[in-house]
């Protein structure tokens, strides 16, 4: 892990750990990094959600960007897969997104797409983190070679939203879906995606203020969705986090797929169709037992990467699969794209769902997740990452693997925030909360 690049990119508290200075220092490096790599003039996209910080941050990233010598392409609000996406088709060096995700919006990021549409390799982020330690020696663009902002030649909603229609045969119009956009980047796609696949859909959550992305709303907080889902009698629900690269599902009855279950009938309907490669597909540490078990019964494999979607999608390649994800909602569809879309996950699970003619109950029954618990152990970054193997955390969870029996134990640093996850899986749900709440105690009395 780097000083500055986390599994998920640079974030922080704005102002606190992540100011308009460090931005500034981030566009200088990223361009001149990229500028050693090529003998073209750079071109970098850059993409946004809504959080009020993120115009502060996208003007300090282009004036670093331009002093470097290399144009911006500002894209403006639009969810992380498009930036990925748009990077590829105008053949831009990179793609630059500014979001903390799922995260409160007084939090943002930086994230940053080579550009194939990939996470940069560790070896670029840490040539640049360097760079950022040094920036005041990197060479500064004068007279003619300064960077400009390029005019747009296209919408680049209308781009994306026409790729993921584009994805599926036919369209969704028959199926009744309340959409939640966490009033993030996806406000200003998911009607106009939806509308294009001719849905019956009732967009909300869509009406940011800089203040309320994720409030209550989106993938993190599914209360509002179920009760909206149940009670207005629709056939399923669709959540998106703050930049719409994660999407869970809500069943006719309230219920929620994640991301585990989302992917396990996605795969077993690409089998069918002999799309999946090695009919197999790639999944996290944390995937659900239930998850293996409904693999095994339809004849699929199951391949376990780190937490992070950037190791779910080095797992991807490697193997040669296309299908790979996590619980939190991040599932990659390789054929269509180089990273987790929440979009496109919704549109293939509801064309899958509308050719089934099941209820998207019916389908969730299919998946049986063994009873799990998560807890989130609040500590200062400087611990989290040796936590786990203390020897008085590893007395905790050594104590508790046996009472729990068939089951496991798993403690691990969060990438994106000063966290420590404690998650306990097994088939009594009463001894995996209790496992669970006494792991995580040991870990708030060090902490």
């Amino acid at each position: 892990m780097g000083k500055y690049f986390g599994t998920d990119g640079i974030r922080g508290v704005v102002n606190v750990e992540l100011d308009a200075h460090l931005a500034f220092k981030v566009g200088r490096s990223v361009a001149y990094a990229l500028s050693q790599q090529s003998k073209h003039r750079t071109k970098i996209l850059i993409g946004k959600d809504t959080r009020i910080s993120s115009d502060m941050l996208e003007s300090a990233l282009i004036a670093g960007i331009c002093s470097s010598g290399a144009d911006v392409e500002s894209l403006g609000v639009i969810p992380t897969p498009a930036v990925a996406y748009l990077t590829i088709k105008h053949k831009a060096d990179a793609g630059i997104v500014i979001s903390a995700s799922h995260n409160p919006y007084e939090h943002n990021g930086i994230k940053v797409f080579a550009g194939s549409g990939y996470k940069l390799s560790d070896e670029l982020e840490a040539r640049i983190e360097e760079y950022i330690e040094h920036v005041d020696d990197l060479p500064r663009a004068t007279h003619g070679q300064i960077g400009r902002i390029l005019p747009l030649e296209n919408d680049p909603v209308e781009e994306y939203t026409d790729h993921v229609a584009e994805t599926i045969q036919g369209d969704l119009s028959g199926l009744r879906v309340v959409v939640d956009c966490a009033n993030g980047a996806a406000s200003r796609t998911a009607g106009i995606l939806f509308r294009k696949l001719k849905m019956d859909s009732s967009i909300r959550y869509y009406e940011p203020d800089g203040c309320n992305i994720n409030d209550n709303c989106g993938s993190t907080h599914l209360e509002a969705l179920q009760k909206l889902v149940k009670d207005g009698g629709y056939d399923v629900g669709v959540a998106f986090d703050g930049d719409a690269d994660r999407c869970l599902i809500v069943d006719d009855e309230g219920q929620v797929l994640d991301g585990d279950r989302i992917m396990a009938v996605c795969a077993a309907e690409l089998k069918k169709q002999h799309k999946l490669r090695g009919n197999a597909f790639v999944a996290t540490v944390l995937s659900n037992m239930g998850l293996h078990a409904y693999a095994r019964e339809h004849g699929m494999d199951i391949v376990c990467a780190n937490v992070g979607d950037r190791y779910v999608l080095e797992k991807m390649l490697e193997k040669g699969y296309i299908l790979g994800g996590e619980q939190s909602g991040h599932v990659i569809f390789l054929e269509y794209a180089t990273t987790g879309d929440g979009e496109l996950t919704a549109v293939q699970f509801l064309k899958m769902l509308k050719e089934s003619g099941k209820r998207t109950s019916e389908i969730a029954s299919e998946v049986v997740p063994w009873p799990q618990v998560m807890i989130n152990v609040q500590v200062p970054t400087s611990i989290k990452y040796s936590l786990a193997d203390r020897e008085e955390v590893q007395t905790a969870i050594a104590k508790e693997q046996e009472t729990l029996g068939e089951g496991r134990i798993l403690v691990r640093p969060s990438g994106t925030e000063p966290l420590v996850r404690v998650m306990v899986e097994g088939m009594d749900k009463k001894r995996v909360y209790a496992a669970a709440e006494a792991v995580a105690k040991v870990i708030e009395s060090i902490a």
